[in-house]
């Protein structure tokens, strides 16, 4: 499985330490993360190549954590065309950052967290509620 991890380009570094945990717990349950700023570079000419590869990528995924304690466009982007995929989206930002209604409003899951601790429990709580559902849906299914 994979968790498609929606973070703001221009303040990614911001965020080391908390994407390390959220790297590491969603490895616990056996998903891998899929960093999109991490992962490629376009330059200004390329927005189209860029957004194709986005929705590439997120058509590929079972998740997206969308991380916004830093605001941006193409999170929200994001975040819609995996809630249009059926995929389940969930909302992260540290408790003292401003709140997206949007991007709240459009997640199945929210995380507001004040340390890395809080964040690993309660990502732990909700990757394991995503995977029961999954396998509620499963067994569920005729065959």
């Amino acid at each position: 499985m994979t968790a498609y991890i929606a973070i703001s380009f221009g303040q990614r570094h911001q965020l080391d330490h908390q994407l390390t945990i959220v790297v590491e717990v969603l490895r616990k349950f056996n998903f891998q993360p899929h960093v999109f700023v991490d992962r490629y570079q376009f330059d200004a000419t390329q927005e189209k190549q860029m957004i194709q590869q986005v929705m590439t990528d997120i058509s590929n995924c079972d998740i997206l954590l969308a991380e916004t304690t830093h605001k941006g466009i193409g999170i929200g982007i994001e975040a819609g065309y995996a809630k249009a995929q059926n995929k389940p989206v969930v909302y992260l930002r540290q408790h003292n950052a401003e709140h997206s209604t949007t991007l709240s409003g459009i997640s199945d899951y929210q995380i507001i967290y004040e340390s890395t601790e809080a964040l690993a429990k309660q990502l732990s709580l909700v990757l394991g509620k995503i995977i029961d559902r999954r396998n509620d849906d499963f067994t569920q299914k005729p065959s």
